[in-house]
């Protein structure tokens, strides 16, 4: 079974800033893209952010690109979403996922795994 399992969510103030990390247990499965998600209570979940494992090409939503930012670490087979300059309005529950076909669209519009998600709470 693949699990993705997130990890780095917490309680922070507005203004700091949180380091999510996003890595995969179970069995083991080639992934092309790795994407980090949000939904906030009440709210539909919204994309955040892209990685190819191979290059490191990166794609953000446009409202997140200048304090968030998505790395990995091939060699762990981790994926990171630094977040900078938190606001109360980015609390939410972060879910990462796995493009495991190799879509071609990019960011892929679908993904085919999903960790069960960490909450991030931005207190003013």
């Amino acid at each position: 079974q693949v699990q993705l399992v997130e990890s780095g969510g917490g309680l922070v103030q507005a203004g700091g800033s949180l380091r999510l990390s996003c890595a995969p247990s179970g069995r083991a499965f080639i992934s092309y893209v790795m994407g980090w998600f949000r939904q906030a209570p009440g709210k539909e979940r919204e994309f955040v952010a892209a990685i190819r494992w191979t290059g490191g090409e990166t794609y953000y939503a446009d409202s997140m690109k200048a304090r968030f930012t998505i790395s990995r670490d091939n060699a762990a087979n981790t994926v990171y979403l630094q977040m900078n300059s938190l606001k109360p309005e980015d609390t939410a529950v972060y879910y990462c996922a796995a493009d495991v076909l190799g879509r071609t669209d990019w960011p892929p519009l679908e993904y085919d795994y999903w960790g069960q998600g960490t909450q991030v709470t931005v207190s003013s």
